[in-house]
Formats: structure tokens, C-alpha cells, sequence
């Protein structure tokens, strides 16, 4: 049950590039992490580039970037699966955006007793599937 927010420069994306972020976002998350289609959430999140600062200095005008924040389910994957995500989160995003001044990806691990949704626990998500 994967959470991605991207934080994204620039709140003028059009919006088959929102759309795009999105679809390639959750497509990544079952590609590389093995994660549910079903499951996966893409929360976008576009902020005006004199907001977004690097070494201390807003993005020049017209530089893009992209943070992502993705929550996942602790144990579920392995350090490979973790860095397929990384590395093609990168590509994607530079493919669809253009180069990034950064581009960071953070992967937060949380324990399964602590996360889940709909009132359901991963831990009792996991024991009552069988998984």
C-alpha cells in the first residue's frame, strides 16, 4: 500500500503531464516494488518555484523539480527492489519533466502494526490474506 507524494515545481504542469506523473508513478511502484495497482496512492503536490529552494536559493526561472515521498510497508521489500525504484523514479521523472535540479526520492518504511488504511492495519492486512 504505497503513498507517493510528489512535490513538484511549478503548479502550471498541464494536465496530461499530472495525468502521466501519475499513471508512471503507480506503474513504477508494482514494476519495481511489487505493489498493488489497487493499493497505490499518488498524491501530487505542486509548489511555485520561489518556494522550492536548493543550496539556499529558489529554482531559477523555468527549472523543474521533483521530491518524492513514498511510504511503504517495512520488511515488504528488498535493498535491490528499493533501488529499481530510486533509479527509475529518476529517469522517469527527468523523461517526463525535463532535467531536474535534484530530483530526490525518499523511501519511509513503516512498520505494519503502525500503517494501513480503511480502518485495516498491514499487519492484519498481510495475516488475513495469507501473504
Amino acid at each position: 500500500m504505497p503513498h507517493i507524494r510528489a512535490t513538484v515545481t511549478g503548479p502550471d504542469l498541464p494536465a496530461n503531464v499530472t495525468r502521466s506523473l501519475a499513471e508512471g508513478l503507480t506503474e513504477l511502484a508494482v514494476t519495481a516494488l511489487g505493489k498493488s495497482a489497487e493499493r497505490t496512492i499518488v498524491h501530487l503536490d505542486p509548489v511555485p518555484a520561489d518556494r522550492y529552494y536548493v543550496a539556499g536559493k529558489p529554482l531559477a526561472e523555468g527549472a523543474r523539480d521533483v521530491h518524492l515521498e513514498v511510504s511503504i510497508t517495512a520488511g515488504t521489500n528488498s535493498a535491490a527492489e528499493k533501488a529499481a525504484f530510486v533509479s527509475g523514479a529518476t529517469a522517469f521523472l527527468s523523461e517526463l519533466i525535463g532535467p531536474l535540479a535534484r530530483g530526490g526520492v525518499a523511501l519511509h518504511e513503516l512498520h505494519p502494526e503502525s500503517y494501513g488504511y480503511q480502518g485495516v492495519t498491514q499487519f492484519e492486512h498481510y495475516r488475513g490474506s495469507g501473504n
